[in-house]
């Protein structure tokens, strides 16, 4: 082999691992994690499901993430609301996107695109840099940049398509990352692998999209695809749930990764054992969630069928065994499985039917009940920076702001949430909501603690 064909395998190699490396430092137990950006993290679910892989995965680090999300904002407008609506909330991590609105829209399509692009970009960029003055006066803060997800310029869907837009994203997710090297901040880029997976697929269907039926916001398969390419970037890929493999015949664990096993018995062929696993499985919702939102998470694994294998892997394997089995845990049938089957290893998190994932799924429901209040706090921080910020009645909250905003209900967005500010005008209200969602993280960090479970293996016929 010559030196040329070499260094191209090495560097095949290199990139390959790259891939699987660590870019971000995870977070730690006591961490306060604040999510900034405009609607696709206002009314999207990226951050919830990094947080909920969390809570399952390493349910004895507990730690605090918030939605700071609003819709429309540019990078302008989420400077405006940095005291506030986000270092309020007292982060020691904050992660920072903007660019789809920052990018601009309906130009695209007029007689001067590129020197619209031109003009938007420079402006996005003059105020990051206002933004990144206040960032750098937190030091104890630790930053990380987030390349948005792309604008899909390429599905055929239908033929509304603002020509050339992601190409600005393009450039704007660029100087996000050559900014976040200047200031050795860390950076997760979503455009590059969400274009990637749209190319991908629209070679098979041209109308596909990850980037949701407006070509902007991601559904909830896009942002499971999201929160995989956080906790990808993270470092988590390979970090299993367990690994379990017993010998049935020697009654011997032969690999307890994540978990302790005892109390291995073989009595006339019946297998039992006492399993505790460090972590639970990451359950997987298939009811779509959100304003608008039609697909389930669960559809993601269509473009990302590798999570299961790298994030959700609670991998379980017997041996020294012959014939079929049906396999229980704390006496609920999972499944009939073959020696050879058991042998090779399945990965239990794929059953929704095991106690475990079944004390996941409840923590998926608590943290879903926390995300919908929390939504609510999003439009009324909408309200608040988009609508009485510019009217210099930030947070006035009276009589008086509410007159101002009974007037301003010939704008479709405002008149959308009276129902909204009707209750969140008055701090006994928000404060019981903030209550609510506490005491929720509370119950999930009570409950998410795994169990030891008893597993037995019955010989069928």
């Amino acid at each position: 082999m010559n030196k040329k064909a070499i260094f191209s395998l090495l560097l095949t190699l290199f990139l390959c691992l790259g891939v699987q490396a660590q870019q971000v430092a995870p977070f730690k137990k006591g961490d306060r994690v604040t999510f900034v950006g405009n609607s696709i993290t206002d009314g999207g679910h990226y951050h919830s499901y990094i947080w909920l892989y969390y809570m399952t995965h390493f349910p004895f680090d507990e730690m605090w993430m918030a939605n700071c999300g609003v819709g429309g904002d540019t990078s302008l407008e989420i400077l405006n609301r940095l005291d506030g609506d986000v270092f309020a909330k007292r982060p020691t991590v904050l992660t920072l996107t903007f660019g789809m609105n920052d990018s601009g829209y309906f130009e695209y399509n007029g007689d001067e695109p590129e020197k619209f692009a031109a003009e938007k970009l420079a402006t996005a960029k003059k105020y990051y840099y206002e933004i990144e003055k206040r960032l750098k006066a937190r030091p104890e803060t630790r930053m990380i940049m987030i390349g948005t997800s792309p604008y899909d310029q390429t599905s055929t869907f239908n033929d509304n398509v603002f020509k050339n837009k992601n190409n600005t994203i393009g450039k704007i997710v660029a100087f996000q990352d050559s900014a976040a090297k200047a200031n050795n901040w860390e950076f997760v880029d979503f455009w590059a692998p969400m274009n990637r997976i749209n190319e991908e697929q629209q070679k098979v269907d041209p109308a596909f999209t990850i980037c949701g039926n407006d070509r902007i916001h991601p559904d909830n398969d896009g942002h499971l695809v999201m929160a995989y390419l956080f906790l990808k970037a993270q470092g988590m890929a390979g970090k299993k749930i367990a690994d379990v493999q017993v010998n049935a015949k020697q009654k011997k664990v032969l690999r307890s990764e994540n978990c302790e096993i005892s109390n291995v018995e073989n009595r006339s062929g019946v297998v039992t054992f006492d399993y505790l696993a460090h972590s639970l499985p990451f359950p997987l919702d298939t009811i779509p969630r959100g304003w608008e939102y039609r697909r389930q998470q669960a559809a993601a694994l269509k473009v990302i069928p590798q999570f299961m294998e790298e994030m959700d892997n609670e991998a379980f394997s017997v041996t020294g065994l012959k014939g079929n089995y049906q396999l229980l845990i704390d006496n609920e049938p999972i499944d009939t499985l073959t020696a050879t089957q058991l042998a090779k290893g399945i990965n239990l998190a794929s059953y929704r039917n095991t106690p475990q994932y079944q004390q996941a799924k409840v923590i998926m429901e608590l943290n879903e009940n926390r995300w919908e209040i929390e939504r609510q706090f999003r439009d009324y921080s909408w309200l608040q920076y988009n609508f009485f910020m510019k009217k210099g009645m930030l947070e006035q909250n009276d009589e008086q702001a509410a007159r101002v905003f009974r007037a301003g209900q010939n704008d479709g967005w405002v008149a959308a949430k009276r129902g909204l500010y009707d209750k969140m005008i008055h701090k006994e209200v928000r404060d019981m909501y903030i209550k609510q969602m506490d005491m929720i993280v509370e119950r999930i960090y009570e409950i998410n603690k795994p169990q030891t479970r008893k597993v037995k293996l019955l010989p069928v016929k």
